[in-house]
């Protein structure tokens, strides 16, 4: 067959440790044999990153800006051991950190589902995608050891120099800790935008959670900003679709969802949406079986796997093994952005391969041909062929030039 050509380049961002070998595996299995692949390369490897003074993870994203989408591999966010590890120069920020304040963008982590991996929780036959709000909160709070006695207090000086309030948070009578959290209108709104946009695009009912009955101007002013634009510019929208936007406190959120049978977008705030989409994923299956997407409210997108580098796996592959690494996060990632590529573009070609990459992926694993990792999770009493990387990329590798 003719290899698909590509009008616009997809942003490609390389990244660490196992899943950059995964990555190699996935284009020379996967997509050269297929595509005509155009990609604006960029390598935000941890040394890369040193290198250039993470320069390299600014350009990325302003190029996934520009092009509109994008596809990362993991990336290592540095901690101490990492530090002397590398031999850093210093503890660089989450490239994914950096990409999301550049797109202002809102992520959605969707499980992938497969007949012989049943959810933990009885109830749920369809997926739930979690939307974390990707800005501020605990992630770029600041933090105080009080060291004994004191008095804490919240002071807020305006532009123009004068104090405008000022509140004791606490009278220390001896040791203790503080902490401040922030986050900006402007962020809330693009974040209820998106999250808006994404249930329109994927015809799915919205539920937002926050605990606004407690924290009565953080929390509240996120559920009175979602509710002001579903008023104003989407409810219209999701009646004529049949849709619903379904806003509970996150303690009754919790519970209607273990109780529900799945199938919507539940919007969270950052830190709450770090939690719940481990919660989610780990419930269905495997970090490894869950998509991920950041989506600007401007029409930008970057797609990535939502589990890191791999790092015990990639010490063993440094040693000379073979690893049975779980790639459908990734390949997935791939497929995820090499479709919104072609619907941009108006390449049904591109879409059509995304949708039998994706469905070749899935064949393979319902075939019960999977890495090690799924294997514990499987109904009792199936019947598993357990493969490496490798062997398992290129047995979807099979299906998908059958299909093409």
């Amino acid at each position: 067959m003719a290899k698909i050509k590509m009008k616009t380049p997809l942003v490609e961002m390389d990244g660490d440790e196992m899943t950059r070998i995964i990555w190699k595996m996935i284009k020379d299995e996967l997509l050269f044999p297929f595509l005509e692949l155009k990609t604006e390369y960029y390598d935000l490897g941890l040394m890369e990153r040193e290198r250039t003074k993470d320069q390299v993870t600014m350009d990325a994203a302003l190029a996934n800006k520009k092009y509109g989408v994008g596809v990362k591999c993991a990336t290592i966010t540095p901690n101490m051991q990492r530090v002397e590890e590398y031999n850093l120069s210093q503890m660089w920020k989450s490239p994914n950190g950096t990409i999301r304040a550049v797109l202002d963008g809102t992520v959605f982590r969707t499980p992938i589902i497969i007949d012989s991996i049943r959810p933990a929780v009885r109830n749920w036959k369809k997926p739930i995608t979690i939307a974390r709000h990707a800005y501020g909160d605990v992630y770029k709070d600041t933090e105080f050891r009080v060291p004994g006695p004191g008095r804490a207090e919240l002071l807020f000086t305006d532009s123009q120099g004068q104090e405008s309030f000022r509140q004791t948070v606490f009278d220390f009578e001896g040791p203790g800790v503080l902490q401040t959290l922030y986050n900006k209108d402007d962020s809330i709104l693009s974040f209820a935008r998106s999250c808006f946009e994404f249930a329109l695009n994927t015809r799915q009912d919205l539920w937002f959670s926050t605990k606004d009955t407690i924290s009565k101007q953080y929390d509240q002013t996120f559920k009175l900003l979602f509710q002001d634009i579903y008023e104003k510019e989407y409810k219209e929208k999701f009646d004529s679709l049949g849709l619903t936007y379904f806003y509970t406190l996150i303690d009754d959120a919790v519970a209607r969802i273990i109780r529900s049978e799945g199938g919507f977008i539940w919007a969270l705030k950052n830190y709450d949406g770090d939690v719940m989409s481990d919660m989610i994923s780990t419930a269905f299956g495997s970090l490894a079986m869950m998509t991920s997407v950041l989506v600007s409210p401007y029409g930008q997108y970057e797609y990535e796997a939502a589990h890191g580098t791999v790092t015990r796996h990639y010490y063993r592959y440094l040693q000379g093994e073979e690893t049975s690494t779980n790639p459908i996060a990734t390949i997935f990632a791939w497929s995820g952005a090499l479709r919104k590529r072609g619907e941009m573009d108006g390449l049904s070609d591109l879409v059509m391969f995304a949708d039998a990459l994706e469905s070749s992926s899935l064949e393979t694993l319902n075939d019960h041909i999977m890495t090690k990792d799924l294997v514990s999770l499987v109904t009792p009493g199936t019947e598993v062929k357990t493969v490496n990387t490798l062997p398992f990329i290129r047995e979807i590798a099979k299906r998908l030039s059958s299909k093409l």
